[in-house]
């Protein structure tokens, strides 16, 4: 009996653990979800989402979803979506908001958006509900120059066909502040852009600026323009202050070099000087060297008088000390 017992309970729980393992690969709740919501799927293909790791709800759910709004997917789509690391749930709903406001988007293109890092639903929202960016403060000087600091506010709708491989927001941002920095610098003065800002937005939004990009501009607006510095004044402030600055350069080299000169000129006279009293010093010297070899004073005279009378010439005068 206690052999039959112990048989009886591992069959049972045997049969209970087979019952969970069914239950799991076969999802029966989502199968009769699906075949009430008119969706056909056999349970072989939820087997199989099971086996090749796909959660069938992630698959069976937005399918309901796209048949309850007269949308015809192919559950096998989907899954290759999901398997190519898609996201299933936002592609639908892109979809079926996409056939509320009669945009066309096939799933290729939607499942392409998707893959491509995009948000695809937000895409279709916004190409419903246009959104408007803010530019940072961009700064500009015309050409008396003043600088103006100007903000503008861009719409900008989203285009399904250049979402792939079009340029995003920052691009539309960096082009507007491109614009509005050369028409203000092409104005001959501050004071008429800010009598008409209006002027600038027709200039900007004339020139094609979402071109290559995932949006199209509706409207570029000028919220707010400051004036900024006198950049001109500022400029010739510089220049005159370099110009000072050389010019003293140029007065000290002037200076340095008269200087030079007089420093030179000291000491060529300084050297005249020493000459002098080096000619000076001689002078005892020759005088002490006359006296010592007799040919200085009196005694020399008396010489020269009598070589003077013996050979009839006049005699030499020779200083008297």
């Amino acid at each position: 009996m206690e052999t039959l017992a112990g048989t009886t309970l591992a069959v049972v729980v045997f049969g209970a653990l087979l019952l969970m393992i069914v239950m799991w690969a076969v999802p029966v709740r989502l199968w009769v979800a699906a075949l009430a919501s008119g969706v056909h799927v056999s349970l072989r293909s939820l087997v199989g989402m099971r086996l090749r790791k796909v959660r069938p709800p992630s698959i069976i759910l937005p399918l309901i979803s796209a048949a309850k709004a007269g949308i015809t997917l192919d559950a096998n789509s989907l899954e290759a979506h999901f398997l190519a690391g898609g996201n299933v749930e936002r592609v639908v709903n892109a979809l079926i908001s996409a056939d509320k406001a009669h945009i066309e988007l096939p799933f290729q293109q939607a499942a392409a958006i998707d893959l491509a890092g995009r948000d695809v639903l937000d895409a279709v929202r916004m190409s419903v509900n246009p959104r408007v960016i803010e530019t940072p403060r961009v700064t500009a000087m015309a050409r008396d120059g003043i600088q103006l600091v100007t903000l503008a506010r861009v719409t900008v709708r989203a285009n399904i066909d250049r979402l792939v491989g079009g340029a995003g927001e920052e691009t539309i941002l960096a082009r507007v502040g491109e614009g509005i920095v050369s028409t203000i610098g092409s104005s001959e003065s501050h004071k008429m852009v800010l009598e008409n800002p209006a002027e600038i937005s027709k200039t900007v939004l004339g020139k094609g600026l979402d071109s290559g990009t995932a949006f199209e501009i509706l409207s570029i607006d000028i919220a707010d323009i400051d004036v900024g510095k006198n950049i001109g004044a500022e400029l010739q402030t510089h220049q005159a202050e370099a110009d000072k600055r050389v010019a003293q350069a140029r007065a000290e080299e002037r200076r340095a070099m008269a200087v030079a000169t007089e420093q030179e000129n000291r000491a060529l006279v300084q050297q005249m000087r020493a000459e002098v009293v080096r000619a000076e010093a001689q002078v005892p010297l020759g005088m002490a060297e006359a006296f010592r070899v007799g040919h200085f004073g009196l005694h020399a005279i008396i010489e020269d008088s009598r070589e003077g009378r013996a050979t009839g010439s006049r005699p030499h005068q020779r200083p008297v000390s």
